[in-house]
């Protein structure tokens, strides 16, 4: 019987408290409107798939041994490595005529060996879709110049190119509103139980027989 007056109360109490949920759901949603929609800039990616071969001498119909795909694959990690170089990104920002800096591209490139695979995925985010594409396919054809130069093998090959991303990957506006009501309604649940927690007046006769644990005799009206 007690566990059902508590529900209840917890529900009273709710229903007398609803509009602060509701003006601090609000609050969050519309701020995650202003800021998903309007504030934040949209970020498209592009990306292009590379693989790497030991000996570009081999016919088609050759089959790489296991010793092989291990080397490639560990030449995959490294090669990963040299495509975020100063030596490769600094020829593109010259080239591509980029108003950032090699650390600024240096955070919008990131490298991806398919794992047990010879295969390289590059990615680049940008604010401008076009350029996004114009990075991802200025690296392969920079990089595997500055490889054959280094090591004066030739066994890296694209496998797609970049095209010209069509929808932002971030920010995710539909998710982030949809998160921020639900902060809204546990941040709003908080502010009411704490509320209530802290207010020790004595409202109705219930709350004398609750909270004194007396019979209650008679209760005086209040004169207007």
């Amino acid at each position: 019987m007690e566990e059902t007056i508590d529900l209840r109360e917890i529900f009273t109490i709710l229903k007398k408290r609803m509009w602060i949920i509701a003006i601090i759901t609000s609050v969050f949603v519309v701020v995650s409107i202003g800021l998903s929609f309007f504030i934040l800039k949209p970020v498209y990616e592009a990306n292009t798939t590379l693989i790497v071969n030991t000996d570009t001498d081999k016919k088609k119909d050759d089959i790489l041994t296991g010793d092989q795909v291990i080397v490639t694959e560990k030449l995959a990690i490294t090669y990963g490595e040299i495509i975020k170089s100063r030596t490769v990104l600094e020829p593109i920002i010259k080239d591509l005529g980029l108003n950032m800096t090699y650390d600024e591209l240096y955070e919008c490139v990131q490298v991806a060996p398919v794992k047990n695979t010879q295969i390289i995925n590059i990615s680049v985010n940008s604010k401008i879709p076009k350029q996004a594409r114009d990075i991802a396919n200025a690296i392969p054809t920079v990089f595997k110049g500055e490889v054959k130069r280094i090591t004066k093998a030739n066994g890296i090959e694209v496998i797609d190119r970049a095209i010209t991303p069509d929808d932002p990957i971030k920010p995710k506006k539909l998710l982030n509103v949809s998160i921020s009501a639900v902060l809204g309604v546990m941040v709003g649940l908080f502010v009411v139980f704490l509320i209530e927690y802290l207010d020790n007046k004595v409202k109705t006769p219930q709350d004398v027989e609750k909270y004194l644990e007396l019979p209650l005799i008679g209760v005086i009206p209040l004169e207007r």
